[in-house]
């Protein structure tokens, strides 16, 4: 068992590069940040997806390569929202919940996404998992646009995408950036309950 576990650390270490390993390391920070409520996971976030353009193209991995040109714009207008009334707590922008008609229009707006990217990555790429990644890509569209909003259940569904990437990077050979969407579930977790704490702080 030992051997095993010293054999997947030293492929881990061996099979990554040191752009993937910044990635990894600011993809870290900026997830933590936001769990945290702290305005500085957006800059550190742009530094990230930038990165995570060159190392998903190299993977194949299209969806998500372009995934991150989205994310760009999101933390850029995320930094922007969180920044309004920084100097005023008590203006400050609360945590909401999700309302049912989000909940359809999510549920709607992922299952067109998927099919129509998926088709097309199918059809004209050599995208690896095109409808898997598609899928977690448009949960990762709605999951951003949650977060930058402040609604509490963002966290939820990064939690489930999370999980399904972690073993989509370990097919790909993508060691360090798997480890990086376990420890996202992790964080995730922890923003959600930290976050939920607020809200209830907020509404009593």
């Amino acid at each position: 068992m030992f051997d095993v576990l010293k054999d997947s650390f030293t492929q881990l270490f061996l099979q990554t590069g040191l752009l993937e390993w910044l990635g990894v390391f600011t993809g870290i920070l900026c997830v933590w940040l936001a769990a945290k409520n702290n305005i500085y996971n957006w800059p550190i976030a742009i530094v990230s997806v930038v990165i995570y353009i060159f190392i998903f193209f190299e993977s194949k991995l299209y969806a998500d390569m372009g995934l991150q040109f989205y994310f760009f714009a999101m933390n850029v207008y995320g930094w922007y929202f969180w920044s309004k009334n920084r100097n005023n707590p008590e203006a400050s922008r609360p945590i909401t919940v999700i309302t049912k008609k989000e909940i359809m229009l999510s549920i709607l707006g992922v299952i067109i996404f998927t099919l129509i990217l998926g088709f097309v990555l199918k059809k004209n790429t050599d995208a690896s998992f095109p409808f898997l990644d598609s899928f977690c890509t448009a949960c990762s569209l709605i999951a951003q646009i949650f977060l930058a909003r402040k609604v509490l259940q963002n966290w939820l569904i990064w939690i489930f995408v999370d999980i399904i990437y972690v073993g989509m990077y370990v097919s790909k050979d993508l060691y360090a950036t798997a480890v990086m969407y376990a420890l996202y579930v992790y964080i995730a977790s922890v923003g959600y309950l930290d976050w939920r704490k607020t809200h209830r702080e907020q509404t009593h």
